[in-house]
């Protein structure tokens, strides 16, 4: 006989209970537990885009150097800066060339990643700014250097040219650090013109010019249609800024005067800037890495562009201006040397990444 109201009939059975669980053992007391296993901080993974680093202090250097017609007395600080440029960049070479030596896989693996491939022309970049610093000083030692540093960015510019034109290059590069390697022989003239080598110079722009006009439209091709940047690159897109600023410092040492031409590729540089404002959140929420160096030279670029302009056509309202995007430039490298390193103090750089 059926028993209970139909609201018990249909209501649920109730689930069995679990078993009682075992209880977990308590471990003696002089014993832990293992820990997660942390790699061993090695010279392996020492990334070459820190190479950028004296980029962009040299270039901030450059700019306080050119600054010296409005903030006098403080001038000095273009040549401290310099001198650490010109620090930090022997300090990577000495670090990069025990790396080289002691782990030839992990270099054959940097030379092989179509990423990390284009942040080898950052090193003769900064040979050419420690070109600049050392020949304020001892002339013609700083000529030598130059000269060393432009043959060695034109070589690799062509290597990678080749590449590509052959056939041989992985899609994947054209992202912008491709820009460092390419179009970075436009800086040649900004420093070169200053030793009396304009015939060099003037053929090292040509190239740069040439290189930026057939990778430019690329790049923009891929930012449009895809694949997006990984999010580590992304703040390498302020490198766009880079080719007009440097361009519009580099023609008037050919030329001789700050002309329409330098004008030209002032603006083009200011529309750069007033556009990538629109990718400033997104490079916000990069994670850091040694990417976001890659904002630092084409910043400080762009100001001693504008500094060139001011000089030449002196307004009140110029100076203002300039002094405000100086003191953003150098608050901006001075933020990011401080977080490389804290994390060079914490080893970032020397585990996997």
């Amino acid at each position: 006989m059926t028993t209970g109201t139909a609201a018990e009939r249909d209501a649920p059975m109730p689930e069995a209970a679990d078993p009682p669980a075992a209880e977990a053992p308590v471990p003696d007391a002089g014993v832990q537990a293992p820990a997660t296993a942390v790699p061993a901080p090695s010279l392996a993974h020492l990334p070459i885009p820190l190479f950028a680093v004296p980029m962009g202090l040299g270039g901030l250097g450059l700019l306080w150097r050119d600054a010296g017609f409005l903030v006098g007395p403080l001038a000095w600080l273009g040549e401290a800066l310099l001198l650490a440029a010109t620090v930090v960049w022997l300090w990577l070479v000495w670090l990069h060339g025990r790396r080289a030596l002691a782990h030839p896989d992990a270099l054959r693996a940097d030379l092989s990643d179509p990423v990390r491939l284009p942040f080898f022309g950052a090193p003769t970049i900064g040979l050419m700014i420690v070109a600049g610093f050392v020949g304020a000083h001892v002339a013609w030692l700083g000529a030598a250097i130059w000269l060393v540093a432009v043959s060695l960015h034109l070589a690799i510019a062509a290597w990678l040219f080749g590449r590509i034109v052959s056939g041989g290059a992985d899609p994947a590069m054209l992202a912008p650090p491709l820009m460092i390697p390419m179009v970075g022989n436009i800086l040649a003239p900004a420093i070169g013109g200053g030793f009396g080598f304009l015939g060099l110079s003037a053929v090292a722009i040509g190239v740069g010019a040439f290189l930026w006009l057939a990778v430019l439209p690329l790049l923009l091709q891929r930012l449009l249609a895809g694949p997006p940047l990984p999010p580590r690159l992304l703040p390498s897109v302020v490198i766009l800024l880079a080719p007009p600023s440097v361009g519009a410092v580099a023609l008037p040492t050919l030329t001789g005067d700050v002309g329409l031409a330098s004008l030209v590729l002032f603006g083009i540089a200011l529309f750069t800037a007033l556009a990538l404002l629109a990718a400033v959140p997104k490079i916000a929420s990069a994670p850091f890495s040694p990417a976001f160096w890659g904002i630092s030279f084409p910043t400080a670029a762009f100001a001693l562009a504008l500094s060139r302009q001011v000089q030449a056509a002196p307004a009140a309202a110029g100076s203002v201006l300039f002094l405000v995007v100086l003191a953003t430039v150098t608050g901006l490298i001075g933020w990011l040397a401080w977080r490389t390193a804290r994390a060079a103090g914490q080893g970032a750089f020397l585990r996997p990444h």
